[in-house]
């Protein structure tokens, strides 16, 4: 039986080299898989798959009035598995067409992406994907600035960290760093002096 899986992690954790990872496991096998991504997030062109390590995709993007539904169920072929990256910019209607995906097509459906924003809140798409998954998976990293596990995001704008402001903005290592809790409240910036 097909289920919906939510794979969470900080920024930093793994998620887009472990996505085309999945991919590509089952590519080699024969078996075809939809792969997608949010169109939010445009920093190596809209859809487009990329990790840190340097492996990079074009898939099809999601925008908000994508039916991932609707594209899945017209495909021509049989599909596997569909595979979503950056799945924290998901709307509620989108998750709850992967549901009819999982539970009407009988496709298996994993989602990748961040659990909170830099300020502790969650996002919309990761808010209803912890409620209707069926599996839920922490993917762990290390904090920026010790070996405890990275459990949120810091937003960083020249040097300072940042607490409050729009909930997205795109950026990667220049922008944002996986923390622990400890340092997301006291973060080790300008040589080392933590901020106050």
């Amino acid at each position: 039986m097909a289920q919906l899986f939510f794979k969470y992690g900080a920024m930093n954790s793994g998620k887009s080299i472990d996505i085309l990872k999945v991919a590509h496991n089952y590519e080699e096998q024969g078996k075809p898989v939809v792969l997608m991504t949010s169109g939010v997030d445009d920093r190596s062109g809209r859809g487009v798959i990329a990790s840190r390590i340097g492996l990079e995709r074009k898939v099809a993007p999601i925008m908000d009035d994508t039916n991932i539904y609707d594209y899945v169920n017209e495909m021509d072929h049989k599909i596997y598995c569909v595979l979503i990256d950056e799945a924290q910019f998901l709307k509620k209607k989108h998750v709850l067409q992967l549901i009819k995906i999982v539970d009407e097509l009988n496709i298996p459906v994993m989602t990748f992406g961040l659990k909170n924003d830099f300020r502790n809140e969650l996002f919309e798409g990761s808010k209803y994907l912890l409620i209707y998954a069926d599996k839920i998976e922490e993917m762990k990293t290390i904090c920026w600035f010790c070996p405890h596990k990275a459990t949120m995001n810091l937003r960083i704008n020249n040097g300072k960290p940042v607490y409050e402001g729009e909930q997205v903005q795109i950026g990667g290592n220049e922008s944002y760093y996986p923390v622990c809790r400890k340092h997301y409240f006291h973060p080790q910036l300008n040589d080392g002096q933590e901020e106050k």
